[in-house]
């Protein structure tokens, strides 16, 4: 295709909610973190190379599925999650830096020695929890 010379009507997403398959064997929980996990959705947990994309909007059982069988619902956007504690803990300080997926709903300072996958920017910290800028 060559560059555009006049305007033009291109077609257009929204992107506020993706409609995704998911994970065989999982339940993915209203109000918890998502993560693309061998291209599928599944609850965030400790792992690497998992793509964190947003919230559950609604409770999906696939327990005893397969991959696919179901969909889920995810919105990206900024969340409040529980913090995790001790030196793992997010501060104030750390606003605008990476956190990590502990489980579905905890993110941690740290990578855990490697063993973490990112959950997204630390938007805000607050006495309830870490806000985070989660998907794309």
């Amino acid at each position: 295709m060559a560059a555009a010379t006049e305007a033009r009507d291109t077609p257009r997403r929204k992107g506020e909610i993706l409609n995704l398959p998911v994970k065989a064997n999982v339940k993915i929980y209203q109000g918890t973190l998502v993560v693309r996990n061998g291209g599928y959705a599944a609850p965030g947990s400790t792992a690497l190379n998992l793509v964190a994309l947003g919230l559950a909007t609604e409770t999906v059982d696939n327990t005893g599925g397969a991959d696919g069988a179901k969909r889920v619902n995810v919105e990206p956007g900024i969340y409040r999650f529980d913090n995790s504690a001790a030196g793992d803990a997010i501060a104030e300080t750390d606003i605008g830096s990476d956190c990590y997926i502990v489980d579905d709903s905890t993110v941690a300072k740290t990578n855990g020695g490697g063993t973490r996958s990112v959950a997204g920017k630390v938007w805000a910290v607050d006495a309830d929890g870490v806000w985070v800028k989660v998907g794309f």
